[in-house]
C-alpha cells in the first residue's frame, strides 16, 4: 500500500477500541462497540520452558545427557522464584513442556516404555508429541513415580502467590508411540479400538496407510538421531504397522525427514476427502454465548476424538488448571473447538484460553464459533513490530492493523518472543535486548489484549549456542540445557539476579515496570486513537516513531516511542483538537509523567489543541499518565 493512500486514510478516522470517532466537516459521530466490561488492568502471561527455568549446570554439551547438562525440576519453582515472576506484573504462568512427552531417557523401572530416538527430536524431545495426557514429564519429577502429585503441588503454590497456571494441550497430533500409564476410569487410549484395516473411519483416533509399514524418514544434512550416539533402539526403523498419517498431514508411509514424522495426525471427522463426518454449527452461532454451544452438542453424537481430548481437557481442569494453549488449533475443525471449549468454560466460566493460529481471514470464526479467548496476534502486529525493530519497517504501517482487528482487538494476544520465535537480542534477529524495548512498550500499551513475555527475554537471552537438535536463536526445546541469563537471575537458586550484569538488571527492571504497569491500568483496557497521521509530517517526527493515546475514566496516557537505535528524536508533539476534546481536557496546561522514568513535561492545550515538547533518546518511550 502507497505511503499517500495509507496517511489519507489515517487522517480520515481516529479509531477507538470500544468507540469510533469519525471527524467529518468536524462533526464527531461515536459509534459504540460492544466489547466485554474490564475492571482491571490487562492479564500478563510468562511463558516459562519449565525443564529450563530451574536448571543451573553450566556445561551445555551439544546433545548432552541429563547427567551431563542437568535439567530443571517443579520443585524449582520455590516461593523465591514465585514472587521474582509476580514482580513482572504476571498473572498467569504457561509452564510449557509439562504433559508427559516423549524422551530419551530410561523409565522402564516406573512402568515407563523407552522412546526410539528415530522418531523423537532431540534428547529431551518435543513437548508438543505428547506420549501421555494423563500424566506429566518425568523429567520435570525429584521423584519420577510421584510426578503427578509434583506438579500438583506446584499449581497449588502458584495459586497461593496470586498467578493462575496454563499448559499446552496439543489436538492435533500425539507422539507416535502414545500410551497412557493414568487412564481414568472407564476412559480408552487413543488408537485402542480403532479399524486400522481402514485409511478412515469416523470413530477411528487416526488415519491409516493401509497395507505398508512405518518406514523411518530418511535423514537430511549428516543428521543422526542423539548426535550419532549408540543406542539400542537407534536403527533406523519404528515399529508401526499398518504406518499412520504424519502430524503436519502427510498420507506417506515414510514420511520427509521435514516432516512432523515424531507425531500422527489425529482424526476429528474430516473425511481424507476433506469433507466433514460431524454435524456443523447453525447460522447465528457466532452470536451465541458458550453455554448455548455446549448445550448444542450435548445432544449431538461427536467424533471419539473429540470426546477424549474434551475428558483430558477436564481432566486437568479439575486439577487446577486455569487455562489451555492450543497447539497450531486451525489444523482442527472450528466445530470441534466449539464443542471443546464450550465444555472447559461450562467446568470454568474463566478458563484462559490460547490458540496458536496465523490465518488472519479465520480469526473472527475461531474467536466466536469456536469460542476461542486469545489468538497469537503474530502475522500482524508482530511481523510488523519485527521488520521494524530490524530497521526496515515503517511505524506507519501500525495503525491500520489495530483499525483492521478493532473488532477483535481484546482477543489478539501481543508477544516479542515464544518458544518457535528467535530471541530479539540474537544476530538473526536484531542483535540487541534494547531495541525490543520500544516494541515492548507499543505491544503491551497499544491495545486491551493480553501480553506475553517468555522467560529470558527480560535479560535479553540472544540463543546463541548450538544445543543438539535444536538452533541457534532459538532457545531449545529439544534438548537439555541451560539459558545463560537466566541462570545468572536464578543464581544457584536464590533467585535475585545476583550474577546479572547492570545492563541485564535494568533490562528486567525496564520489563518488571512496563508489564506492572499495564497489569493495573484501567487506560490500557478502555480506548485507543492513534496520533500519527496528526504527527508524521511534523519536523523532528518520523516513521521510526510511533505515538498513540490510551485513556478510560481518569486514566489518560500518550505514548510514544522511538525505534532508531542510533539516532534522537525531538518535535513538538500535536494531540488533535476531537481527541483532547474525547480526553474533556479545556486550555490550558496539564504536568505529564513518565510512568517508565519518572521523567516530567507539560501538555499545553491551546484552542483545543494540545502540544507536548519531546525530546527521545534512542530506543527510548515514554508513557505519560496526564495529570
Amino acid at each position: 500500500m502507497k505511503k499517500a493512500k495509507i496517511k489519507l486514510i489515517f487522517i480520515s478516522t481516529v479509531f477507538l477500541f470500544g468507540t469510533t470517532i469519525s471527524c467529518n466537516n468536524n462533526e464527531i459521530v461515536e459509534e459504540k462497540n460492544e466489547s466485554k466490561e474490564v475492571t482491571k488492568g490487562k492479564d500478563v502471561v510468562y511463558q516459562v520452558f519449565t525443564r529450563l527455568f530451574g536448571n543451573t549446570n553450566t556445561t551445555n554439551k551439544p546433545w548432552g545427557t541429563i547427567e551431563e547438562n542437568g535439567v530443571g525440576k517443579f520443585n524449582d519453582f520455590s516461593d523465591i522464584a514465585l514472587e521474582g515472576i509476580k514482580e513482572l506484573g504476571i498473572t498467569y504462568i504457561w509452564y510449557t513442556g509439562v504433559p508427559h512427552h516423549a524422551v530419551i531417557r530410561d523409565y522402564t523401572k516406573y512402568g515407563i516404555s523407552n522412546d526410539d530416538p528415530d522418531v523423537v527430536k532431540g534428547r529431551a524431545g518435543s513437548p508438543y508429541a505428547v506420549k501421555d495426557y494423563y500424566n506429566v514429564n518425568p523429567d520435570l519429577a525429584v521423584d519420577p513415580s510421584k510426578r503427578l502429585e509434583e506438579f500438583q503441588a506446584l499449581i497449588d503454590r502458584t495459586h497461593k502467590h496470586g498467578m493462575k497456571v496454563i499448559i499446552d494441550i496439543v489436538p492435533n497430533h500425539v507422539a507416535r508411540d502414545y500410551q497412557s500409564l493414568n487412564l481414568p476410569e472407564g476412559a480408552e487410549d487413543f488408537g485402542a479400538t480403532d479399524n486400522k484395516s481402514l485409511e478412515y473411519d469416523r470413530d477411528n483416533n487416526f488415519y491409516y496407510v493401509v497395507n505398508e509399514n512405518f518406514k523411518v524418514p530418511e535423514p537430511l544434512n549428516g543428521y543422526k538421531p542423539l548426535g550419532g550416539e549408540d543406542n539400542e533402539l537407534s536403527d533406523g526403523k519404528f515399529d508401526e504397522n499398518p504406518a499412520k498419517w504424519t502430524g503436519n498431514g502427510s498420507r506417506l508411509a515414510q514420511p520427509h525427514f521435514n516432516d512432523w514424522y515424531e507425531t500422527v495426525k489425529i482424526n476429528y471427522g474430516i473425511k481424507p476427502d476433506g469433507t466433514n463426518d460431524f454435524d456443523s454449527l447453525p447460522d447465528g452461532f457466532d452470536k451465541k454465548s458458550s453455554e448455548e454451544h455446549y448445550d448444542f452438542w450435548s445432544s449431538k453424537s461427536v467424533p471419539s476424538s473429540w470426546t477424549k481430548f474434551r475428558d483430558i481437557a477436564l481432566f486437568w481442569t479439575a486439577k487446577g488448571v486455569d487455562g489451555f494453549r492450543f497447539d497450531m488449533a486451525e489444523m482442527v475443525p472450528v466445530e470441534f473447538w466449539s464443542y471443546m471449549n464450550s465444555s472447559i468454560k461450562h467446568a470454568n466460566p474463566d478458563a484462559f484460553l490460547l490458540a496458536e493460529v496465523y490465518n488472519p481471514a479465520e480469526y473472527r470464526n475461531y474467536i466466536h464459533l469456536g469460542k476461542m479467548d486469545y489468538l497469537y496476534d503474530k502475522v500482524a502486529l508482530y511481523d510488523t513490530l519485527k521488520h521494524v525493530m530490524q530497521g526496515h519497517g515503517s511505524t506507519n504501517n501500525i495503525p491500520q492493523i489495530l483499525t483492521d482487528l478493532s473488532d477483535i482487538d481484546i482477543n489478539m494476544l501481543h508477544f516479542l518472543e515464544n518458544h518457535d520465535e528467535q530471541r530479539i537480542a540474537s544476530p538473526e534477529f536484531a542483535g540487541s535486548a534494547e531495541k525490543g524495548m520500544p516494541a515492548m512498550v507499543v505491544s503491551t500499551t497499544i491495545s486491551t489484549s493480553p501480553t506475553m513475555l517468555y522467560f529470558g527475554q527480560e535479560f535479553g537471552e540472544a540463543a546463541s549456542e548450538d544445543a543438539g537438535f535444536g538452533s541457534n536463536s532459538r532457545t531449545t526445546i529439544f534438548d537439555y540445557w541451560g539459558v545463560d541469563t537466566h541462570q545468572r537471575w536464578v543464581n544457584n537458586g536464590k533467585f535475585d539476579g545476583g550474577q546479572l550484569s547492570a545492563k541485564e538488571k535494568s533490562l528486567r527492571e525496564f520489563y518488571s515496570k512496563l508489564l506492572s504497569f499495564s497489569a493495573k491500568s484501567i487506560a490500557l483496557t478502555g480506548n485507543y486513537a492513534e496520533i500519527q497521521s496528526a504527527n508524521i509530517s511534523t519536523e523532528g517526527y518520523n516513521d521510526k516513531v510511533l505515538s498513540f493515546v490510551r485513556w478510560k475514566d481518569n486514566e489518560k496516557l500518550i505514548i510514544i516511542s522511538n525505534f532508531e537505535a542510533d539516532n534522537s528524536a525531538s518535535f513538538d508533539l500535536l494531540v488533535p483538537g476531537e481527541l483532547i476534546n474525547s480526553l474533556d481536557l479545556k486550555d490550558g496546561e496539564y504536568s505529564v509523567k513518565d510512568v517508565l522514568y519518572g521523567t516530567e513535561n507539560v501538555l499545553i492545550v491551546s484552542n483545543g489543541v494540545g502540544v507536548i515538547k519531546v525530546a527521545l533518546k534512542p530506543l527510548e518511550s515514554f508513557i505519560y499518565k496526564v495529570h
